[in-house]
């Protein structure tokens, strides 16, 4: 799984994400399947795990899935094991202070739940095709129309 998030005059613009879903099935043939949405009023941090989130709930059964992304906020929670002192906190950091977006936070760890999943980190904007199409995917979907409203922020 690829993905990105992007918001235009973060933290109040509107913003979008990007997903990637790739597959090899048993015979060795890639399945590729792209999502992308845009919201009205959003931060990059909330679309960095819109991404995430909407394409874990998009696996029908059980995986294993290895998340790449440009972002440290979700890729350092994991790896780093931010996620599971917050959660000990009662969603509180280290400094007390309340962690941002606890909404998307719970709703990817429910999304997560039947799968296997690791995450890696990629330079944004470094020439990764996946990361660069996440990329577009996420700023097209800022700049559309049909923006949706962010309504847990």
């Amino acid at each position: 799984m690829y993905t990105d998030g992007a918001a235009r005059s973060n933290p109040e613009g509107p913003g979008g994400y990007g997903t990637i879903l790739h597959y090899v099935d048993p015979g060795g043939e890639l399945h590729e399947k792209e999502f992308s949405a845009g919201y009205k009023k959003t931060t990059n941090n909330r679309m960095e795990l819109m991404a995430v989130i909407v394409g874990m709930e998009a696996l029908k059964k059980p995986c294993e899935v290895e998340v790449i992304s440009d972002s440290k906020y979700v890729t350092d929670a994991f790896n780093q094991h931010w996620i599971d002192k917050w959660k000990k906190n009662n969603w509180r950091t280290s400094q007390k202070k309340p962690v941002l977006n606890p909404d998307l936070w719970n709703r990817l760890l429910k999304a997560m739940e039947q799968h296997t999943v690791t995450f890696t980190w990629v330079k944004g904007h470094d020439g990764h095709p996946e990361n660069e199409r996440c990329d577009t995917l996420a700023t097209s979907a800022a700049d559309g129309d049909d923006l949706l409203d962010d309504i847990a922020q």
